[in-house]
């Protein structure tokens, strides 16, 4: 009996060994990788943004010290095509390119970012409430 049980564990032990080993080999088919039209590796855009601040202003360049080119209230939907990270003192600043009512540049912490534009919509319309 110790005899066949012994032999029942080695026969299974080669069975799932020589599987594993086939299962390795077998090659698939590889379909490329397409990124959906509007994802953000497409550069169409990133995403949409609705600023969380009371206001805040768009500026020309991504710096402190560019010119404002106008602001933007609490709630407001905005169109996100480019991010940029600038080198200050006290580390690095995420920003952030829109374009919609205004194109200009805005820093990335006076916003929440949504994927989708539905989801920027909802939570802009939360914010006006």
């Amino acid at each position: 009996m110790r005899i066949t049980v012994k032999n029942s564990f080695g026969q299974l032990f080669l069975f799932l060994c020589i599987y594993t080993l086939c299962s390795c080999l077998v090659k698939k088919e590889e379909s490329p990788l397409l990124p959906p039209e509007t994802s953000p590796l497409s550069q169409d855009y990133i995403g949409y943004g609705v600023i969380t601040n009371s206001f805040t202003h768009v500026t020309a360049d991504p710096s402190e010290d560019s010119p404002s080119q106008g602001y933007l209230r609490r709630g407001s939907l905005v169109r996100i095509i480019r991010r940029q990270a600038v080198k200050t003192p006290g580390g690095f600043v995420s920003w952030v390119l829109i374009e919609d009512l205004q194109h200009g540049w805005l820093k990335e912490e006076v916003m929440d970012i949504y994927s989708s534009e539905s989801q920027a919509k909802t939570a802009s319309e939360l914010m006006a409430r």
